[in-house]
């Protein structure tokens, strides 16, 4: 069962992160709720399921997906872009029974900084400070996450993201020339998917139980942060309005990189 790690969601993030685990020699399973993806992720060694949720229930071959596994990252976003009035713990719910009659050893949920909220006092929120965010979205990770920690079954622990960045991913696309942009002295909190990919890879080699930040520790202004994208990727700099106040937060991943001995490499 040592070195077998299952992800649920190999989409943007969980992809590459499976890519690295099979050139480090991990067994390695992963998921995708698209047919038409199956074959990418067998060409890539890893063994693929065909596995969605939904409210109701789990559809594909959860027994086998998560047979003679130690890890298990869950790594699927809840869709409320999409559908906003969906419910996402109800989705979780229905997978946690799957893998409650499962042998997993290790489990580790990707959540997002979204669970804190910030405002103009811009503070500053640490691993151990609870998530205060109140809209729908916020809601529902923070209730995802109680689902998986401190669970009897299974060692866990919940990595939270912020903002993902990637060569052919980055805000600076959407705010490209934008008029009124809000926030301008709200600090950034962005980590680049390769310290991200980096970041799990260390703590499936060394599973601990706990809250997790995945964020690099250099938060410059979003006025100052999004005008030097933009100029370095040849886009139009977006304009900020800068008569109205600041609302932002601050997420710091020092405990992250104490407990983990992880150091960010890639400035996002």
């Amino acid at each position: 069962m040592k070195n077998k790690i299952a992800i649920l969601g190999c989409g943007w993030l969980g992809f590459p992160l499976a890519q690295k685990l099979v050139k480090e020699g991990y067994d390695v399973k992963g998921t995708t709720t698209t047919s038409g993806k199956l074959e990418k992720l067998e060409e890539a060694g890893i063994q693929s399921f065909l596995i969605s949720l939904t409210e109701e229930k789990v559809t594909g071959n959860t027994k086998d997906f998560l047979s003679n596994i130690e890890t298990l990252i869950i790594d699927i976003p809840p869709g409320l872009r999409r559908n906003p009035n969906e419910d996402f713990v109800k989705k979780m719910k229905n997978f946690l029974t799957e893998v409650e009659k499962s042998d997993v050893k290790n489990v580790v949920y990707v959540s997002s900084t979204s669970v804190f909220e910030g405002d103009d006092t811009i503070p500053v929120f640490s691993e151990s400070d609870k998530p205060n965010g109140s809209s729908f979205k916020a809601q529902q990770l923070i209730a995802v996450e109680g689902l998986w920690q401190n669970h009897a079954a299974f060692l866990s622990a919940v990595v939270r993201f912020g903002g993902l960045v990637g060569e052919d991913r980055h805000p600076a696309k959407y705010l490209a020339g934008k008029k009124n942009v809000k926030n301008p002295q709200a600090p950034v909190n962005m980590i680049a998917q390769k310290d991200a990919v980096e970041l799990l890879l260390q703590w499936v080699k060394n599973p601990v139980a706990g809250i997790f930040h995945g964020v690099y520790p250099d938060h410059p202004s979003r006025e100052v942060y999004y005008s030097a994208k933009a100029k370095e990727k040849g886009l139009a700099t977006p304009h900020f309005n800068t008569k109205e106040t600041s609302k932002g937060k601050q997420i710091s991943s020092k405990e992250t990189s104490k407990t983990l001995d992880f150091v960010f490499q890639h400035r996002p």
